[in-house]
């Protein structure tokens, strides 16, 4: 007699169960807890201050909506993220192995490695003014109550985010650069972040402070930490998380310039948060390049509280691939006769996907701004999709300017007509424009080597798209 099987019996096998459906703005990672901010405050002996800044992130960072302006709600996606089963750093170094003079044409540099430290030094002019750059680990045993004042009650972030609340509370590596008031440096700081370990978080914050009538400039890179993995056929590349900041304190009369590349490997998911504050008479201008990454969400605030401050913000964006590109600016004018000049600039091929989205708020006390707010993306695909959303907030009429513009569409075809009939092969024709589209930021590098390499990585990025379609026509 045969034994009946189980589908015999009518036990049929049980189906694989399907993975959970995500909201666009359900979070993509369960490591912040309570547990993590506890333990981050004890691998580092913590004082009770900072353990207790730690915990109050965490309830904040709990609290919060991943999205506050309900303007902005339909245009957050983060289901491309799966990050659910990566691990964060918690111990990470402090200095590096060995001592190294800082670069040729820099003021100094610092580079760190996922949870290492591989260069921290600063030039013989910089040291001799009395710069400081250091970890956050250094200055908690070096000036401890600077670095409660730096950071205690998060005032240097958004209180209001809850992405900006997730660096506040678990953050593993920091980074310090403070420039005394009176010093003037021409030659850049080099901040290096080199990430990308499939399956680890890293959380980072870096600060940076100049005193009355300083003056620096500071180039931030994001790479990949090695190179390229590959996995069994099939079989994805596990993703990773890099959260980080870069906020901005600048006393009277401070003027700070700010390039940032942004070139992480495709399996990086990536949220940064900047924040200025800038003090009477202070300048900032900041480029931001966006080239790498599968998901980028980037936020930057600035609040001009000092009468007569000034920012200058590009922030360009070249998307490929199904990469998307979550761009918000938020530019606070609360002292008198202010200026403010915003631009942001896509370029997107194949299916990427580019949000910009803009708020200039206009204080009761901001008598005499100037603001202005560009918004613009270039669609070179059908499946490509730019959505430009520039906002106004006004609550004192008596203004200079108050202004904002935005366009999307295709490569204008007067432009390329002109350029053809100069003798201008059309897939030539069409580079030129994309790439003096996105000219702004490059030309604003303060660093020769960063902006030859920009130049290059955007060179490399409308290559790769223009082969595949060399070879589909042949």
């Amino acid at each position: 007699m045969t034994t009946p099987t189980a589908d015999a019996a009518g036990d049929a096998p049980t189906a694989p169960s399907r993975p959970s459906r995500r909201g666009t703005a359900d979070i993509p990672f369960r490591f912040p807890d309570r547990g993590l901010a506890q333990a981050l405050a004890a691998e580092r002996s913590e004082p009770d201050w900072l353990r207790a800044e730690r915990l109050a992130a965490f309830a904040a960072y709990d609290a919060l909506p991943v999205e506050a302006n309900r303007l902005y709600t339909p245009y957050v996606d983060l289901r491309p993220a799966d990050l659910m089963t990566v691990r964060p750093y918690v111990r990470t170094a402090a200095s590096p192995a060995a001592p190294a003079p800082a670069p040729e044409g820099t003021s100094g540099i610092i580079e760190l490695r996922e949870d290492g430290v591989t260069a921290l030094a600063l030039s013989a002019e910089a040291a001799a003014a009395g710069v400081v750059l250091e970890t956050f680990a250094t200055a908690l045993e070096r000036d401890p109550d600077g670095l409660r004042a730096d950071l205690e009650g998060g005032r240097t972030l958004p209180l209001d985010d809850k992405l900006a609340q997730l660096a506040r509370g678990f953050w593993s590596h920091g980074v310090r650069l403070v420039v005394p008031g009176g010093v003037q440096l021409e030659q850049p700081f080099l901040v290096r972040w080199a990430v990308g370990n499939p399956g680890r978080a890293l959380v980072s914050r870096t600060m940076v402070r100049l005193g009355e009538d300083a003056s620096a400039s500071l180039v931030e890179e994001l790479v990949a930490s090695g190179p390229c993995i590959d996995c069994a056929e099939g079989e994805p590349v596990p993703q990773s998380f890099f959260g980080g900041t870069l906020e901005v304190n600048l006393e009277r009369a401070a003027s700070l310039a700010v390039a940032s590349i942004q070139d992480l490997p495709p399996e990086v998911i990536a949220f940064q948060h900047r924040h200025a504050t800038l003090g009477p008479s202070a300048s900032l201008h900041w480029a931001l390049a966006q080239l790498g990454g599968r998901l980028v969400r980037s936020r930057v605030d600035n609040r001009l509280e000092g009468d007569g401050s000034s920012v200058e913000q590009v922030e360009i964006v070249f998307g490929s691939d199904e990469q998307v590109f979550d761009l918000t600016s938020f530019t606070r004018h609360i002292g008198r006769d202010t200026t403010g000049n915003l631009l942001s600039k896509g370029a997107l091929k194949d299916a990427a996907r580019s949000y910009m989205k803009g708020l200039i708020v206009i204080d009761k006390t901001a008598v005499g701004t100037d603001s202005f707010l560009g918004e613009f993306g270039m669609n070179l695909s059908k499946k490509a999709r730019a959505v430009a959303i520039p906002s106004l907030e006004i609550d004192q009429p008596d203004c200079r300017r108050a202004a904002h513009s935005s366009s999307v569409g295709p490569i204008d075809q007067g432009q390329l007509f002109y350029l053809e009939s100069r003798g201008i092969d059309p897939d030539d024709a069409r580079k030129l424009i994309v790439l003096g589209f996105l000219e702004p930021v490059v030309a604003r590098v303060p660093l020769a080597e960063a902006q030859e390499r920009l130049r290059a990585l955007l060179d490399d990025k409308w290559a790769a798209g223009a082969a595949p379609a060399a070879a589909g026509a042949a």
